[in-house]
């Protein structure tokens, strides 16, 4: 056994010793070749001006976020941010790959190519994208506001370069495109600290109509959360001549949290003003003869 394992480790001692030699035989000279001052140097260089690239570019996207949120959305310094770090590692890409000595002319073609064919794909999502740009420097909307568009109301959650997150009154999520927020209208139900409110309705044809008016003008003193200041008045009038009776529009001014609330007043008090004075309010109606069997033609010749 003895003999067995020194016979073993002599030829273990051997093959390693073969191995070193042959990497020695094969490597030595590419590595005294590659390790020379001007080479050590040169990735020294390197290493500095990534640094220093770094650097810089951290002190950009600090500064411009800085500026930016003085006077922009988070939103947008933040898409701007974004632009600046892509921006930085595109160029580092490329300085690392022309140290080693890759041809960047065909990196750019290959590049270029891929960019038609993206393009071509995703061309839903880029049109959002630019929408986006105009959505968010536009200002016609923040997070918190109540808006609607093409039909979906909700208020906003979200805004960002691609879509825009509404939750609707009954609590649903809803994602709407830039590109159908440009192209269609925008209504921002939050903007402006007033909102005014118009009640239509019509008055029968036998009703006095100076008295009739003057009892709609009570209406507004008997709803709290109408607004009677300068600017804000109420006003009533008549409109048109209709095929029920003759058409009515009484307009109020009401303070944005309380419109719901200002809707069901006024339409309550139009009806007990109305009641109160004896004005009648008409309504559709059907009118249904019943025919007896007995006179119809089918009787008669039965």
């Amino acid at each position: 056994m003895e003999e067995t394992t020194t016979v073993l480790d002599t030829v273990k001692t051997a093959g390693t010793e073969a191995i070193q030699e042959t990497w020695q035989l094969l490597h030595i000279d590419d590595l005294r070749r590659f390790i020379t001052w001007e080479n050590l140097i040169h990735v020294g260089v390197s290493l500095i001006t990534m640094l220093i690239f770094y650097i810089v570019y951290r002190i950009i996207k600090g500064v411009v976020r800085k500026r930016l949120a003085v006077n922009m959305k988070p939103v947008l310094v933040q898409g701007i941010s974004k632009i600046i770090s892509y921006v930085f590692y595109v160029l580092m890409v490329m300085y690392v790959l022309g140290l080693f000595g890759i041809n960047l002319s065909a990196v750019w073609g290959a590049a270029g190519i891929a960019g038609v064919a993206i393009g071509f794909a995703a061309q839903t999502s880029v049109s959002n994208l630019i929408s986006g740009l105009f959505v968010v420097t536009d200002k016609a909307m923040k997070i918190g506001d109540f808006i609607e568009v093409d039909g979906v109301s909700g208020t906003v959650d979200a805004i960002s370069f691609l879509s825009v997150r509404v939750h609707t009154a009954d609590n649903q999520l809803v994602r709407i495109p830039n590109s159908l927020i440009i192209n269609n209208k925008l209504k921002n139900y939050a903007t402006y600290d007033y909102r005014r409110y118009v009640f239509e309705f019509s008055v029968d044809y036998s009703s006095d109509l100076d008295k009739t008016l003057e009892a709609i003008k009570q209406v507004p003193a008997r709803c709290p959360t109408v607004v009677t200041d300068e600017g804000h008045e109420p006003a009533a009038w008549y409109v048109a001549l209709g095929e029920s009776g003759i058409s009515m529009n009484l307009i109020v001014w009401c303070k944005r949290a309380d419109f719901f609330q200002t809707k069901s007043d006024v339409c309550a008090n139009v009806a007990k003003v109305c009641r109160e004075n004896g004005v009648n309010i008409p309504f559709n109606r059907m009118d249904v003869t019943i025919l007896n069997d007995a006179t119809t033609p089918a009787a008669s010749n039965a």
